[in-house]
């Protein structure tokens, strides 16, 4: 829609007749704020969330291989990566996600796989998640875990399509 919207005002200002400084003001405030709104929501490539606004909501992404189960990073041990805050519940799980983020990092961003592979993007709860060929899946609810776990390689093979193009969007 943002890309028909940029048109619509290249289209305006080829062809419009701008006779006075007010109307061109008024196309510079339109442009800016088509510009603006496009910045403003435009999704970041990590999904941050949770009250430490950090990478799969403050939990260790490193315990889901070691341990099987979501648990909670701690700021004590805190990386950057992507953009965004990664948490840790041990100095050792953050050498290891430090020596190979890419191996330890959720898929598609930490976003849901799922809303990924309907072309969207949605937040996701630590605790609903799979493990799949050594890679990590992250998921919205429990019902919309419950879809995922019913044909996951159709949903990663469609998620795989529209990554990253659905958060450029």
């Amino acid at each position: 829609m943002r890309k028909k919207q940029l048109k619509l005002v290249k289209f305006n200002l080829i062809n419009a007749k701008l006779t006075d400084m007010k109307s061109i003001i008024s196309l510079a405030i339109i442009i800016s704020s088509i510009v603006l709104h496009s910045i403003a929501y435009a999704a970041k490539p990590i999904y941050v969330g949770g009250r430490d606004r950090a990478a799969i909501r403050g939990y260790d992404a490193v315990a889901y291989f070691t341990e099987n189960m979501p648990v909670k990073g701690s700021k004590e041990h805190l990386f950057e990566y992507k953009g965004a805050k990664w948490l840790f519940s041990s100095a050792e799980n953050l050498n290891l996600f430090k020596s190979t983020p890419e191996k330890y990092a959720p898929q598609f961003g930490g976003y849901c796989a799922y809303a990924v592979s309907k072309n969207t993007t949605a937040s996701i709860k630590p605790e609903y998640f799979s493990i799949v060929d050594d890679k990590l899946y992250l998921n919205y609810s429990k019902g919309v875990y419950k879809r995922w776990t019913a044909d996951k390689e159709k949903f990663i093979a469609a998620a795989e399509k529209n990554w990253p193009k659905v958060i450029e969007d």
